[in-house]
């Protein structure tokens, strides 16, 4: 859980690719990873971590969970990860000493360092880390020369329209240019470029992905072709928050809906949520919210007190979320007997100017510390002081 009052990122992360579960490591053998590299065309990522280390522990709890990380490097890269002072990894450790932690490792299939940084990284600049070092391998500004002087070989635009996407620049343009010239697209070939051109679902190119999807995921694998809708989906609510587009948002939920019903639920709570927040409208949002806990979270103690903190990091102001928020953190406080959800308490408190309830609150969290104590003590003293100023 994030501190306090911040909240959960992975509940509203929908550019890199929307519900993805965070990274997906390899957990097979350092050569089998090598192999796996190659036969994928991917470079390998690897986080060389200590156990002890404690931001080696806040990317692990934080960044590595996030969805549009896991997006982002389950597509792009085959991530391993290793505790370096253990002795079954001193192959690895051998061929790839570090001094600090967590240092970060980017190698080809071959075992040749492409790239090596050292500290911990939030989700943003994790991904902007590895378009980096994806940008460098792909020289799009010689592929565009390339481009403009009327390559048109199939194999070369396809790289270039997954460099494009590899770098986060737009691609569509020369993915429709390239299918408009293809009189079959159900060849092995063009069904690739399908799933590699799709990438938002208001397009074109999305509604050939569902046309042919069950060709696709032979072909290519059904999870790689079910990550790709989740993320297309999510760009187009993207475009919605960003042009403050409802009809965009619905597009969105109606097409995750149909392709990936077992995820739409999640889906359009995130999606709404999102939409409503940006476009500061309370109202809509607390109906959302409250939809999502009756159908969804119930009275499950852990998913009310994340749902609260999502709430008071969208409308700290609003009366009526605060209200619904204090109720819903009451109950996850009382059922689930956790000091993390009385400081949730305590913080809708807070918000609401009862600074007695907030303090009570706070004193009852302190009380339900365990092995917690030296972690969690000062930051709800840090608390408790700061009521006192007020």
């Amino acid at each position: 859980m994030k501190k306090f009052f911040c909240s959960l990122l992975v509940c509203f992360s929908l550019s890199a690719g929307a519900f993805a579960q965070g990274i997906e490591f390899f957990h097979g053998s350092w050569a089998e990873a090598q192999a796996k590299a190659k036969a994928e065309g991917k470079l390998i990522f690897a986080d060389a971590f200590a156990s002890w280390c404690g931001p080696c522990k806040r990317m692990a709890a934080e960044t590595f969970p996030d969805p549009g990380v896991g997006a982002f490097f389950n597509a792009n890269f085959v991530c391993v990860k290793y505790d370096m002072e253990k002795p079954e990894n001193t192959e690895f450790a051998t061929a790839f000493p570090v001094r600090s932690y967590p240092t970060l490792l980017f190698i080809d299939g071959d075992g040749k360092l492409v790239k090596k940084e050292v500290g911990a990284r939030t989700p943003d600049a994790l991904v902007e880390l590895g378009r980096s070092v994806l940008g460098s391998l792909d020289n799009i500004a010689e592929m565009e020369e390339k481009y403009a002087a009327g390559d048109r070989d199939p194999a070369f635009v396809f790289q270039y329209v997954k460099a494009l996407n590899r770098s986060g620049k737009p691609s569509l343009q020369y993915t429709n240019e390239y299918l408009n010239t293809q009189k079959d697209l159900t060849t092995p070939f063009n069904l690739k470029f399908i799933l590699e051109g799709t990438q938002e679902a208001d397009s074109r190119v999305f509604d050939l992905l569902i046309k042919n999807r069950a060709a696709i995921a032979k072909q290519e694998g059904e999870e790689a072709v079910d990550r790709k809708i989740a993320t297309a989906c999510g760009k187009t609510v993207d475009k919605a928050v960003e042009f403050r587009n409802e009809t965009l948002l619905e597009e969105a939920k109606t097409k995750m809906a149909a392709a990936l019903p077992d995820q739409s639920a999640e889906f359009a709570y995130k999606a709404e949520t999102r939409y409503y927040t940006a476009a500061q409208d309370p109202k809509k949002y607390l109906k959302t919210v409250q939809a999502f806990q009756k159908s969804t979270v119930k009275n499950n103690a852990a998913r009310l007190n994340e749902l609260v903190l999502n709430m008071t990091r969208s409308f700290p102001k609003d009366e009526s979320v605060l209200k619904q928020a204090e109720k819903w953190a009451r109950s996850a406080a009382e059922t689930g007997g956790l000091p993390e959800y009385y400081m949730t308490l305590a913080g809708v408190y807070k918000y609401q100017g009862n600074k007695d309830a907030a303090l009570e609150a706070a004193l009852a969290a302190k009380k339900l510390l365990g092995e917690d104590k030296q972690n969690m003590g000062p930051k709800i003293d840090s608390f408790i002081r700061g009521l006192d100023a007020q």
